[in-house]
């Protein structure tokens, strides 16, 4: 199962320093505890103040060894710069549906000196999920599911998550599917049911233990499976 942290500091504190220094230690925790990847999603800092703050995350998820040998290390995507992504030395990017499309960010990467980066998208439909795998993202987080998202879109419940995870053509562009929206622990295995390889979530992996949080939904990735 995919882990995906997506970061806001903003809800950690509202005084700046305390906010950054608590994202971090999040951060840490999130890379040691084993989540797959992390976006950085702070929306309201400036090119230069992400650039910074990007690279003291890079060097924390950079720094990070992999728990076990079939481990991989956390990946670092910053949300929708592709250029605060390379001068931070991050893994790659996260696009939004109406940005640069995957391919396209590929390239710049590649020019850059990037050869494989990790680009996911996010996506609202079943048309802009079958948009970015035809453009080679590597994943798509699909939302809202079960809440309403910042861009206010309906949720789709886990028959929308559903219909895009069985897309037609799937079996020829098997892109993994995110969940994202409203996921708790309480619905991580339906996600899973519906054909989500991975969830993601700025309160699930912030509101409590990010330790805790990833052994129990581990835990429970793994039972169903049982």
């Amino acid at each position: 199962m995919f882990l995906y942290y997506i970061t806001d500091r903003r809800q950690l504190s509202t005084n700046h320093d305390e906010s950054v220094r608590l994202l971090l230690d999040r951060v840490s925790a999130a890379a040691n505890a084993g989540v797959d990847a992390i976006q950085l999603r702070e929306k309201d800092l400036t090119a230069r103040e992400l650039v910074e703050l990007g690279s003291r995350v890079a060097t924390i998820v950079h720094t990070v060894s992999p728990a076990g040998a079939s481990r991989v290390r956390t990946r670092l995507l910053i949300n929708s710069r592709i250029d605060a992504a390379i001068a931070c030395g991050a893994d790659g990017v996260h696009l939004r549906s109406d940005d640069l499309s995957a391919a396209d960010a590929r390239v710049v990467f590649i020019q850059a000196g990037v050869s494989s980066p990790v680009i996911g998208v996010s996506c609202h439909t079943v048309h802009d999920v079958l948009v970015a795998a035809g453009q080679g993202a590597d994943f798509a987080v699909y939302g809202p599911v079960f809440e309403k998202l910042d861009n206010a879109l309906a949720a789709t419940g886990l028959v929308g998550l559903e219909e895009v995870c069985h897309r037609a053509g799937a079996a020829e562009l098997p892109m993994p599917i995110v969940a994202l929206g409203g996921v708790t622990a309480a619905n991580v295995v339906d996600c899973l049911k519906a054909g989500a390889s991975g969830i993601a979530g700025i309160r699930l992996f912030q509101n409590r233990s990010v330790i805790e949080t990833v052994a129990q939904l581990c835990k429970l990735a793994k039972d169903q499976h049982s």
